[in-house]
């Protein structure tokens, strides 16, 4: 009765922990009992019995080839962004007559285990990652047993993963070179998460786009958030009460932008006859602010499909390389941008 006392879900980490041996081992152990020693297999079988791990799941999954299931990991499911992007991906899935499971990594210390069982278990045939981070450390395990991944969004180099994404960078340095043109000196970046690789890109872009126009880079100029609402909010308030405040703001993501127009009303700003704004992605809501919101249009269904496709091709047995494979993205001129008013010192 001891295990009945904790009512999670005993995983294959927790049978692994018993027996002492890796999570690897245990699936082998059972579903290719054939592949490890009797030994083993038994102190398996012991340590299955102890922590109350449902086998049934296992066999039932062992006796066919594949799930037709792809799971896709959100890093969070509540941004609007994502909804084009899966969209996407479950348009060739469904063609292909997979089912589509979506995880969102915002809550991944409490999904870790399930996703690393589904693994295992050879409940899914492949991944298809949205963000940059892989939701289990993958390092530990044996890499035969991981299913196909393809990376649609980001693209971090030092991951040998095919990656769909648009050029974060140059996109970034055309946002920003489109507000020097309209006269703008000041223009501040709010900024995503550092840890992202497109973020990185994308403020590359924006310091790239300065020192092109010979305007020096100040840091504090630049300001760091969540792609969330209150991120620009709170942005917008720091930047406005610098000596010389922007005349310009770029921001990371759409939501940032929107929430940064929100904040320059509230102050009393005038979008854009006081502050030109642009955004990242062009999210629907985009088109129903007042102004509408220039912005850096990705073609976010068109990601999804073609990462899709990329897996599909794996899961056929084709040879597909790793590294970038790049769409094109579309500046949207719109009514939050306009020139500056303002006589630059």
């Amino acid at each position: 009765m001891e295990h009945n006392q904790d009512r999670t879900v005993a995983t294959m980490k927790d049978v692994a922990k018993k027996a002492g041996v890796s999570t690897a081992t245990v699936s082998r152990a059972l579903m290719n009992p054939e592949k490890v020693s009797a030994a083993t297999r038994s102190k398996v079988e012991l340590a299955v019995a102890a922590v109350g791990y449902a086998t049934h799941s296992i066999a039932r999954h062992a006796r066919r080839s594949e799930s037709r299931t792809i799971l896709v990991m959100v890093p969070d499911i509540c941004d609007p962004f994502f909804s084009e992007i899966i969209r996407g991906i479950e348009v060739a899935a469904t063609r292909q007559g997979y089912l589509v499971l979506i995880g969102d990594c915002a809550h991944q210390n409490q999904q870790e285990k399930s996703f690393l069982n589904m693994i295992l278990t050879r409940q899914i045939d492949g991944i298809v990652l949205l963000g940059s981070q892989i939701p289990f450390d993958a390092s530990i395990e044996d890499p035969r047993i991981l299913p196909p991944m393809v990376m649609a969004n980001e693209f971090p180099p030092e991951r040998e993963i095919p990656t769909v994404h648009i050029d974060n960078l140059t996109a970034a340095f055309e946002a920003v070179n489109h507000l020097q043109k309209l006269g703008h000196r000041r223009i501040a970046c709010i900024c995503g998460p550092e840890e992202m690789p497109l973020c990185q890109y994308r403020l590359e872009g924006y310091v790239q786009a300065l020192r092109r126009h010979g305007v020096p880079v100040e840091t504090q100029y630049i300001v760091r958030g969540e792609f969330t609402f209150d991120a620009g909010c709170q942005a917008m308030k720091q930047l406005m009460k610098l000596p010389k405040p922007p005349d310009a703001l770029f921001c990371h993501c759409d939501i940032i932008a929107l929430g940064a127009m929100s904040q320059a009303k509230n102050m009393g700003l005038r979008v854009p006859q006081d502050l030109s704004i642009i955004g990242f992605d062009d999210i629907e809501l985009s088109r129903y602010s007042d102004p509408q919101l220039t912005t850096v249009a990705q073609p976010r269904f068109n990601i999804g499909r073609e990462a899709m496709l990329l897996l599909l091709e794996q899961l056929q047995g084709k040879a597909v390389s790793n590294g970038s494979r790049l769409l094109d993205f579309e500046l949207k001129i719109r009514g939050s941008t306009a020139p500056s008013l303002r006589e630059h010192d």
